[in-house]
């Protein structure tokens, strides 16, 4: 906090205005916008071209003028301008005002979260109450090198017997599903969880990325209003970036789970 202090002490700039009483001036410092502020030059498929954010870093969350929180995360950066993603549907003109937050890409995390929907940014879209959390955790962050890493000890059940025989999963380990369309591959993962809300004990998370808002509230409905709601109110976190939402968000989605599971 020093150094930046000491920075902005040094970018302040000393312009005098004439007000028209003789030889009486006023000396007015202005803060130097180069490293706080930009402004949007063009803007198209929702990434925006910013010019004046020279010190923005990579991942860095940004807002508007139009705007009191983060709309933005700067995703590129080049020697005289910046590439900033916007997030959700949001129209900028030309021209607008765009400022640093000084944070990376971070969202909310609590234990609130379990039985709730939200979408890639930790807000609740399940209408309830919002959850308010005061501990942000990075989107983007450095894998645990393998030597540090627990070892793979305890199974992972499936509940489908053909996979649970054939393919050992264990806890901590990641098995992709991989296949066609309309070959189940969903199905498969709802059934790992509906297991496990059943008769395991691991926490759930899942993300549904480009799908309908009607088959995600499906799914939601089956979890949080059958048979294992209970249970599902406890220990399943559903985040839903849909087909109608920005490319932006879907992109961040899966950081999101992985950084809730962390």
């Amino acid at each position: 906090m020093k150094s930046q202090l000491k920075k902005v002490k040094k970018d302040l700039i000393l312009k005098k205005f004439k007000l028209g009483f003789g030889k009486f001036m006023v000396i007015k410092p202005i803060l130097a916008s180069v490293n706080i502020s930009g402004v949007i030059t063009s803007i198209k498929d929702g990434v925006a071209i910013v010019y004046g954010l020279r010190s923005g870093l990579a991942s860095e969350m940004i807002y508007t003028s139009t705007s009191t929180y983060p709309n933005g995360m700067i995703l590129n950066l080049h020697k005289s301008f910046v590439s900033v993603v916007i997030f959700g549907n949001l129209r900028y003109k030309y021209g607008t005002r765009v400022f640093r937050t000084k944070r990376l890409m971070s969202i909310p995390v609590s234990m609130k979260l379990f039985g709730r929907v939200i979408d890639s940014l930790g807000s609740t879209v399940d209408g309830g109450l919002k959850i308010g959390s005061k501990v942000f955790k990075k989107v983007d962050t450095k894998a645990i090198g393998i030597i540090q890493r627990q070892s793979v000890s305890e199974p992972m059940l499936t509940g489908l017997i053909s996979i649970d025989a054939m393919t050992p999963i264990g806890c901590g380990q990641r098995e992709l599903i991989i296949g066609d369309r309309q070959t189940g591959k969903t199905s498969v993962a709802i059934d790992s969880i509906l297991n496990q809300l059943k008769y395991g004990f691991l926490f759930c998370i899942y993300v549904a990325i480009g799908q309908k808002k009607g088959s995600v509230a499906k799914i939601v409905d089956f979890f949080f209003k059958g048979r294992v709601s209970k249970k599902a109110k406890r220990s399943l976190i559903v985040i839903s970036s849909s087909s109608s939402e920005a490319a932006t968000l879907q992109f961040l989605a899966p950081y999101t789970g992985c950084t809730i599971g962390e």
